[in-house]
Parts: C-alpha cells; structure tokens; sequence
C-alpha cells in the first residue's frame, strides 16, 4: 500500500513541479518585481531599517499587546514564519540539492529566493489589505481571503474565488501534515536517533507531549516561544556555520566558483556528461528552495496576518526579510560548509561522500568541529524543525477555521499533535514526497489570486512610498473595508 501510495504521490508531484509550475512560480515573482520597480534593490536600505534595523530602534516592533488583544506583535509574527520556515529545508533540503543538482543549484536557489522576496511581500501586502477579524477577535488573514474577497469582488469572479479559496484552504491543511509535520518530525527522529541512539517512538512521543502544551494555547502562546526559539537557533547555527566556513576559507573562492560553473555547465560525473545537468541544478535548486523559503505558497501570510501592524507594506517588508535570512543568509551558509569541507569534488560538482540529508551536513561540521559536528547538526535540526511544526500548526488551524469555522479548530490542533507520532515513523522519502506536492498544489491558486491582484498591490505600494518617502500628504491604504479602514486610522503613526 505504501508503495502504491508513492507512486501516486510520485506522478502527482512530478505533474505539480514540472516546468509549467516552475515558470509560474518564479514568473509571479519576476512580475512583482518588475511591477515594484525592484522593490527589494530599490529599497533595500528602507526595507533592511524598517525590520531587521526596527527591532533594536523601535519598541512597537517588539512590544507584545495586551493580554485581551488577540493580535501579535511585529516581531512576534516574523519570527513565528521564520520558525515554519527555517527547518529541515535549510540543513536536509540544501543537502538535496547539491547531492541531485550539484553545486549550481544553490545558484537557482538563489534566483528563487531573489524573486521570491517579492512574491512574499505580496502576499503580506495583500494578507493585511483583506484580513479580517474572526468572532474570537482573533485577526485572519491569508489567501483564502484575498482569493475571496479580492479575487472574488471582480466582475464575474465571484464564483471562481470562492472555488480556489476552498481549495486553498485544503491544499494547506494537507500541507501542514506535510511540509509542517511529518517531514520534520521525520527528520529531527531519524537524527536523534543516529546522533544519540534514541529510539524513534520515544522522540515521538516527548515531542508530541511538548507541542501539544504550545499549539493548545493558540497563537500567542506559539508566538511566545517562536520569539525566543528563533532568535537562539538561527544565530547558534549562523556562528557554527562562519565558523566552520573561516576554517576552510581557502576553498570558499573554488566553492562559489563551482557554484556559478554548476549553474549553467552541464554536471560531470566520473569523467562522463550528463545532458541534463543544468535541467537537474535549476530544478533541484528551485524545488528546495521553495521548500525553505515558502515564498509563492502563501503559508506565512497566515501569521504575519495576525499581527498589530496597521500598515500592509510594513508587513510587506517583514517578508522580504523573511526571505532574505531563510535563503541567503542560512541556506547559503549550510551549502557552503558542505562545500568547503572537502566532501564534495569542486571540479565535476560529485558528493564523494556516501552520506545523505542531514549525514551530510553533520558530517561537512565533523571536518570542523569534530565528532561535535553531527551532534550540533543533530540538535540544530531537532530546533529548527520542531518550531516549524509549531508554525505550521497555525497556518493548518488557519485553513480549518475558514472551512469548518473557528470553534472547530481544536479538532485540528488534536489531530494535528497526534499526527506527530505517525511522522516519526515513517519513510522518509513518502514524507518529502508529500511535501513537495502539497507545496505545490497550494501554491497554484495563490499564485493565480497574486497575479490577478497584483495591480492592488502596486497601488498600495506606491500610495505607501508616496507617503513615508516622498512626504506626500495622501490618504493612506489600509484595508479594503471601509471599517477596518477607519478602525486602522485610528492611532496611525504618520511620522513613521
């Protein structure tokens, strides 16, 4: 049965990421771009100040609401996407890539990311102008609302965004099984035990128990933990990877280069051409890169949704970084520790070594770091992919709440925690295979609600550019009901 259920899976997925899809996930994010006039080059230095620079200058950013208001803060719900999205994408994932794709496609992991940003940034802008409040006075937002309400307010397209709204919401629910479930759950067992000799029940079993005292007290309760949790992991994990990257300092020219030579050169396996390599780099890299970063997915639109910000482009923005620090910074270190460590020949782009996934990693560390290397590795996928799961949670409860309404979400949170044990279990491959078509079977009507309002989009971008860089006095664009609208004006910073 299993084997029959791979199969299936398995000619579903190569349907949902073949090239069609490919083209139109990054062809979203080169529109946006374009429409944006490159928004995240553009304003690079604004985007960087107004987020990463916000969280040491501006208290708002940070400071948690109180305990009657039911939205989160800023910083809170970047860090509860950043906690779905820096996972095992980043360790497991990157190490896919360079062992099917080789080096170059990190290149295309890249070019994914870049674009991505601002497929990302959409999403966010289009999360907040169509979020609304549900009757725990909870903020929810996401595509199902904008394929809804926004899609579904154009002449004649009522029905149609009704239609991808539900299917939406299930591809996600189904995801969360998936990409925030049972691949990383899958993970962090499969690793304690090679790492520590845990059995892969017992790591079941303790992790369900933990996230079940977490999901069971919603939003804020994650957001509480994700804040504190993703801070932690991703800079104990950033040092380790410098570290061991200073190390081997004098590889890392020969490593870029390999990756540039992979990107657009054919692979070269034991002295022989393999045609289609370059096939292999961008599909490879794309695919793993959209599992790291999510952008095109429309998964952390869910949660950036929830937060106390008035402004669509600011939250925007938290996009753009959430991007930036998921791919180009930790994604980027991983492949490079890989890289220069000696495990992979830079010439023909072959992992020499016979480890897979994480293995890997741990042991490109181990070159540095010595039999501390597969433990810290061991540990890092333990956190980073045990927060994903927390965030994932949320989107999931999310896409139940807008089939089944919010009274019913605990169902979901029950199952959701019990479905964690089952992930510790099984094969890995059927659980990455999962991920990747549920991925992608979400991301087509997202992607599809993006496009059709991306002319939204520009306008609010542009009426927020207008405003807070060019000084211009024009009524602000908040939200596309006129009493979220005026509620959102209310206390509006305009000196900001």
């Amino acid at each position: 049965m299993i084997e029959k259920i791979a199969s299936v899976n398995g000619a579903v997925n190569g349907f949902v990421w073949g090239v069609p899809m490919l083209i139109l996930l990054v062809g979203t994010g080169i529109l946006m771009t374009l429409l944006t006039k490159v928004f995240q080059l553009s304003h690079f230095g604004f985007w960087m100040k107004h987020t990463l620079g916000s969280i040491f200058t501006d208290k708002h950013i940070t400071k948690h609401t109180e305990d009657g208001d039911q939205a989160i803060s800023q910083f809170q719900s970047m860090c509860t996407a950043l906690a779905a999205t820096i996972g095992t994408g980043n360790i497991v994932g990157v190490a896919s890539a360079l062992l099917f794709g080789g080096p170059g496609a990190i290149f295309w992991m890249w070019i994914v990311a870049f674009f991505g940003m601002m497929t990302n940034y959409s999403e966010n802008v289009l999360g907040i102008f169509y979020r609304r409040k549900n009757e725990k006075g909870e903020w929810s937002g996401g595509a199902m609302y904008y394929l809804r309400d926004g899609l579904g307010a154009k002449k004649g397209m009522k029905q149609i965004g009704a239609i991808l709204a539900v299917l939406f919401s299930l591809f996600c629910l189904l995801a969360s099984f998936g990409i925030g479930n049972m691949s990383q759950i899958n993970s962090i067992a499969g690793n304690m035990k090679a790492a520590f000799g845990v059995p892969n029940v017992v790591t079941g079993v303790v992790l369900m128990i933990l996230a079940g005292l977490v999901i069971l007290g919603g939003i804020k309760r994650i957001a509480s933990v994700t804040e504190k949790l993703v801070p932690f992991m991703a800079v104990i994990y950033i040092l380790g990877a410098i570290t061991a990257c200073v190390l081997h300092v004098g590889q890392l020219g020969a490593a870029f280069a390999a990756i540039f030579k992979g990107a657009f050169a054919m692979k070269a396996i034991g002295g022989g051409i393999v045609g289609s390599g370059i096939k292999m780099a961008l599909t490879w890299g794309m695919k793993r890169g959209v599992f790291s970063n999510e952008a095109g997915l429309g998964s952390s639109v869910m949660v950036h949704s929830s937060s106390n910000v008035k402004e669509p482009v600011r939250q925007g923005m938290w996009g753009i970084f959430e991007v930036f620090a998921d791919t180009i910074v930790v994604c980027t270190l991983t492949a490079l520790t890989v890289l220069t460590s000696g495990l992979v020949d830079l010439n023909t782009g072959e992992v020499i070594s016979s480890s897979e996934g994480s293995a890997l990693v741990g042991e490109a560390f181990g070159t540095a770091f010595g039999k501390a290397g597969p433990a810290f590795i061991a540990i890092a996928i333990l956190l980073f992919a045990f927060s994903t799961v927390l965030g994932w949670s949320h989107y999931g409860g999310k896409a139940f709440e807008y089939l089944f309404g919010s009274k019913a979400t605990v169902i979901y949170k029950v199952i959701f925690i019990v479905f964690i044990l089952g992930g510790a279990t099984m094969r890995l491959d059927l659980a990455w295979d999962l991920s990747d078509t549920f991925n992608g079977l979400m991301a087509i009507p997202n992607l599809i609600g993006v496009i059709a309002l991306s002319p939204i989009v520009c306008k609010i971008t542009q009426n927020y550019v207008d405003r807070k860089i060019k000084g211009k006095d024009v009524a602000p664009m908040l939200s596309a009901f006129p009493d979220i609208q005026k509620m959102q004006e209310e206390g509006l910073d305009l000196s900001d």
